[in-house]
């Protein structure tokens, strides 16, 4: 489906094609089994540290840019992707509108932290620990 490795434009390939939210970090398509993750460096001006914690295993912080993070809506969807019959694809921001394929992930387990949001408060946030398929 996807090609590890391999840049696409979000809008005009993915979401144009596959549907999902084009605002969102997590963005659920609707008629689709496909939950789309979007990763950036630049999140960390609004509080989101993802990272590699091995060769296998991403930590991906939740959305939501102000207060505390909640178990709803896409952070809800990642928890729920297998119960939901959902696969979870991450891309990672390359440049302006285009991501590269990083690969398909599983849900594994997710903590509550702290953390802070956009405006530089303090806050709950919620990271997920995704392993490579």
């Amino acid at each position: 489906m996807f090609e590890k490795g391999k840049i696409y434009h979000r809008q005009s390939e993915l979401h144009d094609k596959y549907g999902g939210n084009r605002q969102s970090g997590i963005a659920p398509c609707a008629n689709e089994d496909m939950i789309f993750l979007f990763t950036s460096p630049a999140g960390k001006e609004h509080g989101y540290e993802d990272s590699w914690i091995d060769e296998k295993t991403f930590r991906y912080t939740g959305e939501g840019q102000y207060g505390n993070m909640e178990l709803i809506r896409g952070n809800l969807a990642i928890k729920n992707h297998r119960e939901k019959g959902k696969r979870l694809f991450l891309f990672e921001k390359v440049n302006s509108g285009y991501y590269k394929f990083i690969g398909e992930f599983k849900y594994c387990n997710h903590i509550n932290t702290k953390g802070i949001d956009s405006d530089e408060q303090t806050r709950q946030i919620i990271v997920f620990d995704l392993k490579l398929i």
